[in-house]
């Protein structure tokens, strides 16, 4: 895939995870949050300018630095983002003030990655960048899912809006 349409896939991506996080969302129950980084990831790994050739230990060691970036930018995300049970028993996230704050300062540490890297006269290509975003979605959906399953369902609804049936002893 040309370099012009990874960059295209990554804005797309950005895009709708900004648009995404920025309004209240419901969540719903769907076991297929790794999906979309699990695609990025795949797409990134097929790319032949993953690792700089002519640089091979300075670009693996970018590589690395910018995905630990995408590690603690999407756990940092995951737990910036406020989570709530709406009346009805379904679940609700939406991104606080500190997630803006997280994704600023993951785009300036990536900034200055990109920077030293060109500084060395490591070529990185967009499918760094690829990896470390779904290094950084994967991430925060699991610390999501994790939050999530901690937040008890409202009293006679559970969180797939299935009728709570009380235990005998609780009838009484």
């Amino acid at each position: 895939m040309s370099g012009l349409v990874n960059v295209l896939v990554i804005v797309a991506v950005i895009a709708l995870v900004v648009v995404r996080q920025c309004s209240a969302r419901r969540i719903s129950g769907d076991r297929r949050w790794w999906v979309l980084p699990g695609v990025l990831f795949v797409m990134a790994l097929r790319e032949p300018g993953l690792v700089d050739q002519h640089h091979e230990t300075l670009s693996v060691l970018v590589l690395g630095a910018e995905l630990v970036v995408g590690l603690v930018m999407g756990a940092a995300w995951g737990w910036t983002a406020r989570l709530w049970r709406a009346e009805d028993g379904s679940l609700w996230s939406k991104g606080t003030r500190a997630t803006v704050y997280v994704w600023t300062g993951g785009l300036l540490l990536r900034a200055a990655l990109y920077g030293a890297a060109a500084a060395l006269g490591v070529h990185q290509g967009s499918s760094a960048l690829m990896m470390a975003l779904a290094v950084t979605l994967l991430v925060r959906g699991g610390v999501l899912v994790r939050r999530a399953a901690g937040i008890p369902a409202t009293y006679g609804v559970t969180a797939d809006r299935a009728p709570f049936r009380q235990a005998w002893k609780d009838r009484v």
